[in-house]
């Protein structure tokens, strides 16, 4: 009895010695190492066309290897092969194994090197076979906005025009005055807009967005670094105001000339959207989804690339809320295509012709998120989707055919897959709460996975306390996702102060089962403090279906501030919540939503953090607000409901405002005109600004920002 009494108190030294060496994170380690030291190992892996096999880049070496476990790897490019051929080129060595891009199964391309003699960046092809390095473009390093097309066209911009280059010759497409702008992304990049080029299949013409910003207020941004302070004037549209005015020009390669697309049937004006630009296969259409203003009405057209004439309407959608296209039509064929839409309460694909005719669509009952790839033999294609928990990502496929789905992932958690070309493998790059991360080939069919990498567990070391997520239900009775972080040494006996974070906004979904469950680090470090970290993806977030997210229609904040609400009742029935020590933190749609649970729920939060707030959506951008809200002019009732301004003298606890002095998202204005109606009430508040800082606070300035916030909520809490 003694010698078991010895052997068990020495297994309980052994095990207080073991837990005695984890570490505790610091504010820097948690701010700065999320995606640097306590990343997961990753692998870079790639497809290469026409093959099952992939690639990857190990110890400056391009290796390639077949999907089955037992093949074995294959020597494709070393370091010193890429420099002997740059250096035949004139171009600058590489220090490090250039990331290449396939564009067949024996040419690689990159942008990632400098001539030396020239001093220009420059594109390069890369042949396996011979081992050849040719330069396909160089250019200056002031154009922005690349646009690469594999058949060696380039598209850029300079200032406001558009130019193209091919082979050695450069070309200026536009010669534009003050207040036009052509090649570069329109309306603030809403509506699945990410670029203003888009090249032909073939590279013979080239399709670009041109905005006449003329009408659009100026609004000033100020430079405190130089002396005096200078003025940077940017085009910014508010809720209500002349908007900019929208064109689409194609340039033909081969002759020179621009034509314009005749898009609102010629007048150019601010009432309209023109979305979701994509080539048919042969070149010789282009389609655009044109919104009304209003964004009630959706209608895909069909236009003629060589004339620009519109051609005919494919379909008309319609939504009284609003309409909300968001990826570009997915050509199948020359005349078939797939249309992204939620019209049946999900997000679907719809396989129409091109005189929109309805042949299949998918029917998930969930959202499908993206298209990851079709064979090669095109009768098969496959898709990521959230699958019944909205919280996880999986891999589907569907016969062109039919779009009928098949799950090929079924383990809960975030599938992240890449499908090689022939349709019979994916790469699966998977990670959960319990797993960092784990990449494997998977066949499509039958067949086990090839594990390739099981990422260790980098802060297994670390104390950083444990993570759940589970469903609360809204006052309407809707399920809502909820996240609670709990300090290591969690004591339910005992009761904790809660910080809640929220964004609780449009296009955002801040719950996953995912490594750390979609949280960011720095929340981990803050339980480890003494708190609870709370969060709720309340109406409104991103894929939870229609009506899920068109619940804040007209009144953006108010079902929001409910759904908060009721996450801070769940917490209040929890024995170990200290119901009078509760904080809030958000930023920009999140900082909207705490200054006003901190204004109109007045004495539910001891403290609030609201950082880039949007205070008056009068203030804000035309092409998000009025999706939304409408105009101000349409919708006062809802503008007015909603501005933070109307309740500062309801404000009770600590409140800090934050904002980035150059923030060209959420203006300065809004803080200005919150904290002047602080003054006019004789209402305490605190603020902090970033000089040199946009939207949000960036690099390493950010741990003073997370410092500010913690110490904030320390000090008051």
């Amino acid at each position: 009895m003694k010698r078991l009494f010895i052997a068990a108190f020495a297994l309980f030294i052994g095990l207080a010695a073991t837990a005695q060496e984890k570490k505790n994170l610091t504010l820097d380690e948690s701010v700065l190492g999320q995606f640097r030291q306590f990343y997961p190992e990753q692998l870079q892996l790639q497809w290469i066309p026409g093959t099952d096999r992939y690639s990857q880049i190990k110890n400056d070496t391009l290796y390639s290897q077949g999907a089955m476990s037992n093949s074995k790897a294959t020597v494709e490019l070393t370091l010193a092969q890429v420099n002997s051929a740059f250096e035949l080129n004139g171009i600058e060595k590489a220090s490090s194994m250039p990331r290449w891009e396939w564009n067949s199964a024996n040419e690689l391309h990159t942008t990632a090197a400098v001539a030396s003699v020239k001093n220009k960046t420059v594109e390069v092809t890369f042949n396996l076979k011979n081992k050849m390095a040719t330069v396909v473009n160089a250019y200056d390093t002031d154009a922005e906005n690349l646009d690469f097309h594999n058949k060696g066209n380039l598209a850029f911009t300079r200032v406001n025009n558009l130019f193209v280059k091919s082979g050695a010759e450069e070309k200026q497409v536009t010669f534009n005055a003050e207040g036009i702008v052509s090649g570069q992304s329109i309306s603030r990049n809403e509506y699945g807009i990410a670029k203003g080029t888009f090249w032909s299949k073939e590279g013979n013409r080239l399709a670009f967005y041109q905005k006449d910003e003329s009408s659009v207020t100026e609004y000033p941004l100020i430079n405190y670094n130089t002396t005096p302070a200078s003025v940077n004037n940017i085009r910014y549209p508010m809720a209500g105001d002349s908007s900019e005015r929208i064109s689409i020009g194609v340039y033909d390669v081969k002759s020179g000339k621009t034509i314009f697309l005749q898009l609102n049937n010629g007048i150019l004006n601010d009432t309209y959207y023109a979305t979701n630009l994509s080539w048919s296969p042969d070149e010789n259409f282009i389609l655009i989804a044109e919104m009304n203003r209003g964004t009630t009405t959706c209608s895909l057209n069909v236009y003629s690339a060589t004339t620009g004439e519109r051609i005919r309407t494919v379909f008309t959608e319609t939504d009284a809320r609003w309409v909300e296209p968001d990826q570009a039509p997915y050509f199948l064929s020359n005349s078939t295509f797939l249309w992204y839409t939620w019209k049946n309460g999900f997000h679907n694909y719809y396989l129409y012709d091109l005189a929109g005719n309805l042949t299949a669509q998918t029917n998930a009952n969930f959202e499908l998120l993206s298209i990851l790839g079709i064979s090669d033999d095109k009768k098969t294609i496959f898709f990521e989707g959230t699958g019944t928990n909205a919280t996880e990502r999986h891999l589907y496929s569907a016969p062109t055919s039919t779009l009928q789905l098949t799950a090929l992932t079924n383990e809960a958690g975030t599938h992240a897959c890449k499908i090689s070309s022939t349709g019979k493998f994916f790469i699966d790059q998977f990670n959960s709460l319990t797993v960092p991360n784990r990449v494997s080939i998977v066949p499509c069919g039958k067949g086990m996975p090839n594990v390739l990498l099981k990422s260790e567990d980098k802060l297994k070391n670390y104390n950083i306390g444990t993570t759940e997520i589970f469903s609360i239900n809204a006052n309407n009775g809707t399920p809502l996702y909820c996240r609670l972080i709990k300090p290591s040494n969690f004591d339910p006996e005992k009761q904790y102060p809660v910080v809640v974070y929220v964004y609780n906004g449009p296009h955002v979904q801040l719950i996953t089962n995912s490594y750390l469950g979609g949280s960011s680090l720095w929340m981990n470090y803050l339980a480890e403090q003494g708190y609870l970290v709370f969060t709720v993806d309340g109406q409104g977030s991103a894929h939870r279906g229609k009506e899920f997210e068109q619940a804040i229609h007209r009144q953006l904040g108010t079902q929001e501030m409910a759904d908060q609400l009721s996450g801070v009742e769940w917490l209040k029935k929890q024995s170990y919540v200290d119901p009078a020590r509760m904080a809030v933190h958000g930023w920009s749609f999140g900082g909207f939503m705490t200054t006003s649970l901190m204004l109109r729920a007045p004495g539910t939060f001891k403290v609030g953090v609201a950082g880039g707030p949007v205070i008056d959506w009068r203030l804000y951008e035309v092409m998000y607000t009025e999706r939304y809200m409408d105009t101000p002019q349409e919708n006062t009732e809802g503008f007015d409901a909603n501005n933070c301004t109307k309740y500062t003298d309801k404000l009770q606890g600590k409140l800090l405002m934050i904002h980035g002095a150059d923030d060209n998202v959420v203006v300065l204005q809004h803080n200005m005109r919150f904290l002047k109606a602080c003054v006019d009430k004789k209402i305490p508040v605190d603020f902090f600004v970033y000089p040199g800082h946009e939207h949000n606070v960036r690099g390493k300035d950010r741990v003073h920002l997370m410092n500010k916030i913690i110490s904030y909520i320390t000090d008051n809490l």
